[in-house]
Formats: structure tokens, sequence, C-alpha cells
């Protein structure tokens, strides 16, 4: 059973990032978030700070995937290329995936692609794992 997301993130996505509820995962290490460029996610262009957001949390979805227990994937490092803008109204598909996973470092990578499967951003990341002791287990 894939490990699972603290649960502020689930309502930062949908509310501030526009996220919709059908994120796909599987324990291969893939995650896909769908969603939808808002007014609000500034001007007529997503500001790229939303589109680094998005493919972040891809990835962090995809560490989550390839989990047994509940973890904490915090971003060491991050690198994103924005090769064409996001636009109001476009519906895209933020895809995460890692490339190598040990018990407290992960790398990954992630892009963000229109509806037409056209790159608009790709990313690289290093992100340390934590692991969560059950409070009850002490």
């Amino acid at each position: 059973m894939p490990g699972t997301p603290p649960d502020n993130q689930d309502s930062l996505l949908k509310t501030g990032l526009g996220v919709h509820d059908d994120i796909q995962l599987d324990e291969s290490g893939r995650a896909i978030l769908t969603l939808d460029v808002q007014p609000h996610h500034c001007h007529a262009v997503a500001q790229g700070g939303y589109v680094t957001a998005w493919i972040d949390m891809a990835m962090a979805r995809a560490v989550f995937a390839t989990s047994d227990e509940d973890i904490g994937c915090n971003t060491l490092e991050l690198k994103v290329s924005f090769y064409l803008p996001a636009l109001v109204g476009q519906r895209l598909l933020a895809e995460g995936w890692v490339v190598r996973k040990g018990r407290s470092i992960a790398f990954l990578e992630g892009e963000l692609r229109d509806e037409q499967g056209v790159v608009l951003a790709r990313a690289t990341s290093t992100a340390k794992l934590s692991h969560f002791r059950d409070k009850a287990a002490g």
C-alpha cells in the first residue's frame, strides 16, 4: 500500500494549485496530477512558481507511491527548465517519477505537459526522505 502525503498537502493541491482529485499513482514510482490553469495563477500565463510547484508535487507523490510507510519528501535541490508557457484555460498534466530511491535520498524527474502531450516544462530533483515513527509504538 502506498504511503500518504501529509493532510495539509491535499487542501493546498486542490484550492491553491487547482489540482483535480483524480491523482494517478502506481507502485513503479509514477504520479500524474491533472490541473487547470486559472486566472489567479497570474495574468494570461501561469507564473513559473506555480509550474514548479505542480511538477514538484507530482514528483513527491511518486515517492509516496513507492513507499509502504508514511514518509516525508523534502526537496533538497530542484532544477526546472521552462520550454513553453502554461496558459489560462489549459488543462495540464504534471507527471513525476522516481529515478532512484534509497533509504534517505531520492532522485526524481518530472514534467508538465498539455493535453496533446507537448512538454511545457521539465524538472529534476533530489529529495530527503523522512521516516515517521508510529507514535503509539513509542
